[in-house]
């Protein structure tokens, strides 16, 4: 039994994981009278364009900060959407540092920085939240425990939440991080320092959880379904997209979810026991607007809409 958690769905205007993180990172923001978020990532960025399409939503300007990728199909569409909804887009390519982007981009325009992938404890909380909704739902009797949650692992803060969140509600479930980013940012080693400096935080601001709270997460690190590097695929990958629409009627990626269900599928042939999958794509349906053109973005970028 493959059950799955269509966090795909969690907006109507763009889903994906990153909304979970953002409900909170963006309201600190707004706390602290951010005029403007700030953010990295990839030209295709999942994170990228959530930051701004959710930026936007509650009347924050946005810039990112977005460097090269392998181009896929994914990222002319991405960019042509930042430019529809008026995102800064600035090449993280040629700067010399991030200090140097900021004083010139954001200075003095009250900006409030995103990290990559919205991966900080504010952020990692959003998917504590998650661990006790899926709690929730199974005291409920919509699905049984699964043995195992299998999910994308990228900048780790969505692992680090649902870790912490599966401890914290004892449900005995182990959780199988899928890396799908390179090792400077998806280590085991990182993974733990983060596991527990957002597990001293909730404890600083909650008694009630336990201090040595990242002592008891399940996890299990899976380093095989990385393809040779970020944004690149191999058969197992694609074989998984396969499947995933084929069998459960889910559209997946090949640089992050299709990556996890391959880890799923090869697992299948020795565990039998209910497993879930984390989808964490979103699914809201994004079109090339038809009056775009590839100048509306930076000359940088343009490359991508070589067809």
């Amino acid at each position: 039994m493959v059950y799955v958690k269509h966090d795909d769905q969690t907006s109507p205007l763009y889903g994906g994981n990153k909304v979970r993180k953002l409900e909170y990172i963006l309201g600190r923001a707004l706390d602290r009278g951010a005029k403007r978020v700030a953010t990295f990532g990839a030209a295709g960025s999942n994170h990228a364009l959530a930051t701004a399409i959710h930026a936007n939503q509650v009347g924050l300007a946005c810039t990112c900060f977005l460097s090269n990728q392998r181009s896929t199909p994914k990222v002319p569409v991405t960019l042509a959407k930042h430019a529809e909804i008026g995102t800064e887009i600035v090449s993280y390519r040629r700067a010399p540092s991030k200090v140097h982007l900021f004083r010139k981009f954001l200075q003095h325009r009250d900006a409030w920085a995103v990290p990559l992938g919205g991966t900080c404890w504010y952020g990692a909380l959003g998917f504590v939240n998650a661990a006790l909704e899926l709690a929730a739902q199974i005291e409920a009797g919509e699905l049984e425990c699964p043995s195992r949650i299998y999910v994308a692992n990228g900048t780790m803060g969505t692992a680090t939440g649902l870790a912490l969140g599966l401890a914290l509600v004892e449900l005995p479930c182990d959780l199988h991080v899928v890396r799908v980013a390179a090792t400077d940012y998806a280590n085991s080693d990182r993974l733990q320092h983060m596991l527990e400096k957002t597990a001293a935080l909730m404890h600083r601001l909650d008694a009630s959880v336990p201090a040595d709270l990242a002592s008891g997460v399940r996890v299990t690190w899976r380093d095989g379904f990385f393809a040779g590097g970020y944004a690149h695929y191999d058969e197992a990958t694609l074989n998984a997209v396969g499947f995933a629409a084929e069998q459960l009627d889910l559209s997946l990626e090949t640089t992050y979810t299709g990556k996890a269900m391959a880890a799923l599928i090869q697992d299948a042939a020795t565990h039998d026991a209910p497993v879930l999958f984390w989808n964490t794509y979103n699914s809201v349906p994004l079109e090339m607007p038809d009056d775009f053109c590839a100048r509306d973005v930076p000359k940088e970028f343009r490359r991508y809409f070589d067809y």
